[in-house]
């Protein structure tokens, strides 16, 4: 749900829980692949938006898709990288945000993105930068279905959880060296290829949609304190069996039952 669907007092709370997480987790040992899909989550309740998905640089100067709240968006954010174009592309490029109310206004901005996105049912996108001063490691990009900007106050709300990420990332005993931001950046964006494929593989074995094979691989690691990638690599390497781990996971009452 997103955030118009919660009254005020709810907002604020669950507002509040987001920043309280962020700021827990990004603490000494912390997962960051998991930080940015609870940062993209957070982005689609607590704000006036549809969809949500995030891109990293990574250690060659390009960008990856890292997070995202659906399978479109994740198709989205995989295209503009694809046409080279986008609010995503243009936020980190510009290190400033890209706020468009009426897709169909930027057909000449974006001559591929821009229809794809209507067709997809997105009539609005706004991006804000992953940043830190002069820094811009990527980018939050928020889709909505309905024409029309985020209020002001929703765009201070979703450079916050941004900002609050990015900070995490950059935090200055991971950037006393810039080898160290490079090779963290390079592992998260290698985790989740391998988390992709782990969700393949739980997904064909539980029959199962894609998001709910996410969501039962996530719950296993939480559940046993594990990095979500390190759960991911031992299903792809068939040193953890997906019938073991479904088994263990879908009788949960707190796991997404099958459709």
């Amino acid at each position: 749900m997103s955030g118009t669907a919660l009254s005020g007092s709810q907002r604020e709370s669950r507002l509040l829980q987001a920043f309280v997480q962020l700021a827990d987790t990004l603490v000494d040992d912390y997962d960051m692949v998991d930080v940015l899909q609870q940062l993209v989550e957070h982005c689609v309740e607590l704000l006036d938006a549809s969809a949500a998905g995030l891109m990293l640089s990574d250690q060659h100067g390009g960008l990856r898709v890292v997070a995202y709240s659906s399978a479109q968006t994740r198709m989205l954010e995989l295209f503009q990288l694809q046409a080279s174009e986008g609010p995503c592309l243009e936020c980190v490029h510009t290190g400033a945000p890209v706020l468009v109310a009426d897709l169909t206004t930027a057909t000449q901005r974006w001559p591929r993105f821009a229809p794809l996105a209507a067709e997809t049912g997105f009539a609005s996108v706004h991006a804000v930068p992953m940043r830190l001063r002069r820094e811009t490691i990527g980018a939050l990009n928020l889709f909505r279905r309905e024409t029309g900007s985020l209020t002001e106050e929703d765009i201070l709300v979703a450079r916050a959880l941004a900002d609050s990420a990015t900070i995490g990332i950059l935090q200055e005993r991971a950037i006393r060296r810039s080898e160290v931001v490079t090779e963290q950046l390079q592992t998260a964006l290698n985790s989740r290829v391998v988390i992709e494929q782990a969700k393949g593989v739980l997904a064909f074995a539980g029959n199962l949609e894609m998001e709910q094979a996410f969501q039962v691989l996530r719950g296993y690691a939480r559940n046993g304190g594990r990095r979500l990638a390190d759960v991911a690599r031992e299903v792809v390497g068939g040193e953890l069996r997906p019938d073991e781990l479904l088994a263990r996971q879908l009788h949960r009452p707190d796991t997404p039952q099958r459709l």
